[in-house]
């Protein structure tokens, strides 16, 4: 987990993710398969856990992952396993598989806003709570990004400072190719970074970190990654 490794480093050689703009962050999986991989790698580690932070993605994931380590926060110390669990239609399914809710280790979460009644009625069938306003879902330790955690973090650090991360780690010129396209000429920079950021699995794996990094960096974490931390 990242809170097993210094932030900022990238591969097993030592070598800093920065000078490596175009490689997955070590230690997480990449590839058209990653979501089916990351979430059994992290299921394999669920047997000793405490808490399980049920998220929809590897890179929701890696920006909580991330989050916490900058926070000083060891994960893997407090039996805390974040799971992928391969988009948020799967919650039902992972829910039930879980067994009784008194069976069951603690439970918290994070989706996106389109998600939040499918996590809302997954919550009520399973037993974890019955849930009726966004309120109720963060008792239950699940909170709701707004439109989704993109758009959390696009927000957070702001478009002049992210087209700054994309010149510092050798992606503007690419950027700047995107803005030129016809469907993307004129559009808003938050939109035109939204589609940067989702053009590509891997960029969007790199970008989820280093978003992080620069949100704490300016005291901005988005408040559904910080309040969910601070739940756990």
């Amino acid at each position: 987990m990242v809170a097993r490794r210094r932030t900022g480093t990238g591969d097993h050689r030592g070598t800093p993710v920065e000078a490596l703009p175009h490689r997955t962050l070590y230690g997480y999986e990449s590839g058209p398969d990653a979501p089916i991989r990351a979430m059994e790698r992290a299921l394999a580690r669920i047997g000793d856990a405490v808490t399980l932070v049920l998220v929809e993605g590897p890179s929701d994931q890696i920006a909580l992952e991330t989050a916490a380590a900058v926070r000083g926060r060891d994960l893997e110390a407090e039996r805390i396993v974040i799971v992928p669990i391969g988009g948020a239609h799967a919650i039902g399914r992972f829910l039930t598989g879980l067994g009784p809710p008194g069976a069951r280790v603690r439970l918290a979460g994070l989706c996106d806003l389109c998600e939040e009644e499918i996590f809302r009625r997954a919550l009520v069938a399973n037993r974890v709570g019955s849930p009726r306003t966004r309120a109720d879902m963060e008792h239950l330790g699940f909170y709701v990004c707004v439109d989704d955690l993109e758009d959390e973090l696009i927000r957070a650090v702001g478009s002049a400072e992210i087209e700054a991360l994309f010149d510092s780690h050798g992606d503007l010129r690419a950027f700047r190719s995107l803005q030129r396209q016809p469907e993307w000429r004129g559009r808003e920079p938050e939109a035109q970074i939204r589609r940067f950021l989702g053009s590509g699995a891997r960029r969007k794996l790199r970008y989820a970190r280093l978003l992080v990094e620069a949100a704490i960096a300016r005291d901005r974490l988005p408040r559904p990654l910080d309040a969910l931390l601070a739940a756990l």
